[in-house]
């Protein structure tokens, strides 16, 4: 797959970015400096695990503080994931 030079400055802000936690995520949770494109500025929330990278939201960033919504999104995103994690081992 080849990438638009736009694709490929996003995909190396995601690689090469500042992941920092956020006072009100749990600490395994980490968010993505901003990633901008023309339209918004971006948040991506992962947690690494011993043998997983797990994207559990991206959002756009409109307001100072993570949205209530989208935290409680990735907690029931986290949990079904580790439920179906667990049922493989």
């Amino acid at each position: 797959m080849e990438l638009t030079p736009e694709e490929e400055g996003l995909l190396g802000s995601v690689e090469h970015g500042e992941w920092r936690r956020i006072p009100d995520l749990p600490a395994a949770w980490r968010v993505a400096r901003r990633i901008t494109d023309e339209d918004a500025t971006w948040r991506i929330v992962r947690r690494i695990d011993a043998d997983a990278i797990v994207i559990a939201e991206v959002f756009a960033k409109k307001t100072q503080a993570t949205p209530r919504a989208v935290i409680a999104a990735c907690q029931r995103r986290l949990r079904t994931y580790d439920s179906v994690a667990g049922e493989k081992e």
